[in-house]
């Protein structure tokens, strides 16, 4: 193993350094400060950030026909700017968006226990995401029929939908992005060649019954209202060109004539992420700040506007690239739905179709998880008022998984709208909890009595409210992916702001768990501390205690926690304390009936042999308690092996995620792969699969499927788990790589846990050189081909392997 001279050198922008860049824009990202919000004028480029056209057609995806007003989910193309998003249709004869803001919640706190022991769990009482608006822009005379040469294209790099076609030999082309740093989506209608032109409507509705109000001088369309909880919410519209006629035209705003168009709409709500104030902000006044963000950006040239919005959007996406080898020429001929269909019907690998999966999640990511909530079950992308399951947070799985990517793909600073959301949420989640938790309706509640710190339940509003069961073991998980960011990332002052999370949780476990006696292989029994009576999620009793779901969450929670007291000089004899209970927690064995790790404290199988969640393998993945690398006892490995084995390789998209990412932890690199392929597989009639626009789809009944975000997130991330394991103070390279990706390829961008970076080549399965920065880390171990090497680095420095 031959090792370069280490070398400081600039590294990929810092957490602090993009706060800095969004402050300069405008962006507002602090919390407690409402989402929508008044903002400076964002700062210019002085030269132009896009992508040269070979090189931008790298990560671009298209399709040979628009989509259908009628099927958005599965046809409409996302953009988004981290709160606003929208999906767009594309037809050339009727562009049709759906437009969502992440913060358009109806509902509210929600702090009351059913007779049964739930919390409702309605639109009404809980809440749900809803719709902001739909936009039409009606051009008679472009219909399909009259149309040749039609091409849609999604840029992943640039954050930008263009829609391509000729009428009478003339070519017309519209593109579509939405703008972080004006908070604005953007419509631009050009063509090239003479005659031809726009001539028709743009139409702003609101989808809750609001009435649309016109401004004749500013050719702008708005509306505004409230729900019944108190939200303010409103949108707005303006329409300019500089070379045909704009009209306010009854509700809607016409234009005849135009050889250039230009569409500019806005929107939001007064919410704020801040429970003292109500989580609403009573000083934004949603309808009036839209209407002054789309006029002052449709003051700027529509080059301004898209020149400001890549210069945002692309360096966040570079941050991380992939190439998993080449496709054939035959394969980049087709569009990406016949790409889809024809990896599923030949079985035959596309490298490059499979690298844009992941980026695909990626481009999601950035688009629906920056200055604001968090993504929950779809995102800010919904095409109507009534998403299932609310469109909610499940803290059991679905959010969690959400956000497993952004650290490792380049996205870190992704990561913020899920803590910060936490944090908003801590008031109310420890208020109700000390209040209800230990309710005698709620059949999750202490024997103890006693109780302390916070808990959820399986679905959270953005209003601290709870829905459906109380979840115990929500707050260690969603603990585990708080703690693992600041793993990534060595942020001691994120550590800081987390800590009261952390501590809250471990305060809640520390009531309670219980005391039982356990007997082992040789018949000595011996004291343990289980979890109360509880839920395997989704799977089995309600009312088992020590189910290996809990136990692997609170052995993790105990363990970060006690770390986090070390890194940050505090609370160290309530630690102390808290690693005596850690000593002292059951941990799971193998059964001896099934061979299977047990998911409860019984040799029995209590469930579903193929059931969708892996609860009892949360110590394999999310955490890594179980390894197979000769610390963790042969038997649990094998017994976690047979588990996973048993569960099957065919469910919804996430479940074969989480799949994915468990057999690559086990280094079976083709059965973590045949999940990937599993998961892109066309969905047909509501099935499970892919769609049209690459979002999955989960058939909630036969014939009827919707989409789930945590699939195109969750996949991405077992992709770069297969290249590049880590844990702090360990790097392993390639642990997983299957043989479809073996010949070449390469990753730059990984986060490595312990604070450091990885760019990383291979050639015929075996890694040529590795690059490894660090972001805050010092020491760890790079093993790659049975090989290993100790690296010491300072932050900043980086050093380069060649021949592992």
């Amino acid at each position: 193993m031959d090792i370069r001279n280490t070398e400081p050198r600039d590294i990929r922008p810092s957490r602090r350094a993009f706060l800095g860049l969004a402050a300069a824009s405008g962006a507002a990202t602090a919390l407690g400060l409402p989402a929508f919000a008044a903002s400076a004028a964002p700062r210019r480029p002085t030269e132009s950030p896009m992508l040269a056209a070979g090189d931008a057609a790298r990560n671009q995806l298209w399709w040979r026909a628009p989509g259908s007003p009628n099927s958005m989910i599965e046809q409409g193309l996302p953009v988004g700017n981290g709160r606003l998003g929208a999906l767009a249709s594309n037809d050339p004869a009727s562009e049709h968006l759906t437009i969502t803001d992440a913060t358009l919640w109806t509902g509210g706190l929600n702090d009351t226990l059913q007779s049964d022991g739930q919390f409702p769990y309605g639109r009404d009482d809980f809440g749900s995401l809803t719709l902001l608006a739909t936009l039409t822009v009606d051009i008679p005379g472009h219909d399909l029929g009259a149309v040749d040469n039609y091409r849609r294209t999604l840029d992943l790099a640039q954050g930008l939908v263009t829609t391509e076609y000729d009428v009478d030999g003339v070519t017309y082309r519209r593109q579509i992005f939405a703008s972080r740093p004006d908070d604005v989506v953007v419509l631009s209608f050009s063509q090239e060649g003479r005659g031809g032109g726009y001539t028709g409507t743009v139409s702003l509705a609101g989808t809750h019954g609001e009435a649309t109000t016109v401004d004749g001088a500013a050719r702008l369309a708005s509306f505004g209202a409230s729900f019944a909880n108190g939200l303010r919410y409103g949108a707005a519209v303006t329409v300019r060109s500089g070379t045909g006629k704009v009209a306010v035209d009854g509700t809607s705003i016409s234009f005849a004539g135009c050889r250039d168009l230009t569409v500019v709409l806005s929107g939001g709500t007064n919410y704020a992420p801040d429970a003292d104030a109500g989580f609403r902000d009573p000083s934004v006044d949603p309808q009036r700040l839209a209407r002054t963000k789309v006029l002052a950006a449709a003051r700027e040239s529509v080059r301004d506007l898209l020149h400001t919005h890549v210069a945002d959007f692309r360096p966040v996406f570079a941050q991380f690239d992939v190439d998993l080898g080449a496709s054939s020429a035959a394969q980049r001929e087709l569009d990406t739905w016949e790409r889809l269909w024809a990896r599923h019907r030949d079985n035959v690998p596309d490298p490059e179709l499979e690298a844009a999966y992941l980026q695909f999640g990626r481009y999601l990511m950035i688009s629906g998880s920056r200055g604001s909530l968090p993504m929950g079950l779809q995102g800010p992308w919904l095409d109507g008022n009534d998403p299932d399951w609310m469109g909610d947070y499940h803290t059991d799985v679905n959010l969690q998984m959400n956000y497993w990517m952004a650290d490792r793909a380049g996205l870190s600073d992704c990561f913020d709208a899920l803590a910060d959301y936490c944090l908003a949420q801590l008031p109310a989640w420890t208020d109700v909890t000390r209040r209800l938790f230990n309710s005698p309706t709620n059949r999750f509640r202490n024997s103890s009595g006693r109780i302390a710190g916070w808990a959820v339940a399986f679905s959270t509003n953005p209003y601290g409210g709870s829905g459906w069961w109380w979840h115990p073991g929500g707050n260690a998980w969603l603990c585990q992916n708080l703690f693992e960011h600041y793993e990534y990332t060595q942020d001691r002052a994120y550590l800081a702001k987390v800590y009261p999370l952390l501590k809250g949780a471990v305060e809640f476990w520390e009531t309670r768990l219980v005391t039982t006696t356990v007997t082992d292989a040789s018949g000595a029994a011996r004291e343990v501390l289980i979890a109360d009576s509880d839920w395997s999620p989704e799977h089995g009793p309600q009312d088992a205690k020590g189910n290996t779901y809990a136990q692997e969450l609170v052995w993790n929670l105990f363990e970060n926690y006690r770390t986090a007291t070390r890194v940050l000089g505090r609370d160290s004899g309530y630690a102390t304390a808290i690693e005596e209970l850690r000593g002292r927690l059951y941990l799971p064995v193998v059964s001896p009936t099934t061979g299977w790790l047990q998911e409860w404290m019984s040799p029995d199988n209590l469930g579903e042999t193929t059931h969708r969640h892996l609860s009892p393998l949360m110590g394999l993945f999310p955490g890594d308690r179980i390894r197979p690398d000769g610390t963790t006892p042969a038997d649990i490995v094998a017994g976690a092996s047979a588990l996973l084995t048993a569960r099957g390789m065919n469910s919804f998209g996430w479940a074969n995620a989480w799949r994915s990412l468990c057999w690559a932890r086990l280094k079976d690199a083709e059965k973590a792969y045949q999940l990937v392929v599993n998961n892109l597989r066309p969905s047909t009639n509501g099935g499970n699969g892919t769609a049209m626009n690459l979002f999955d789809i989960y058939e909630t009944n036969p014939g009827r499927g919707i989409f789930q975000i945590d699939a195109n997130l969750g996949t991405p991330a077992a992709i770069v788990e297969m290249l590049v394991y880590s844990r702090p103070g360990h790097l392993e390279l390639l642990p997983a790589l299957p043989a479809a990706w073996a010949s070449a390829g390469s990753v730059s961008g990984v986060g490595v846990r312990g604070g450091f970076v990885a760019d990383l080549r291979w050639t015929d399965g075996r890694v040529t050189q590795v690059r490894l920065t660090s972001v805050g880390g010092r020491e760890t171990t790079v093993v790659a081909g049975g090989r290993s090497r100790r690296v010491t680095l300072r932050p900043g420095e980086s050093v380069t392997l060649r021949n592992l």
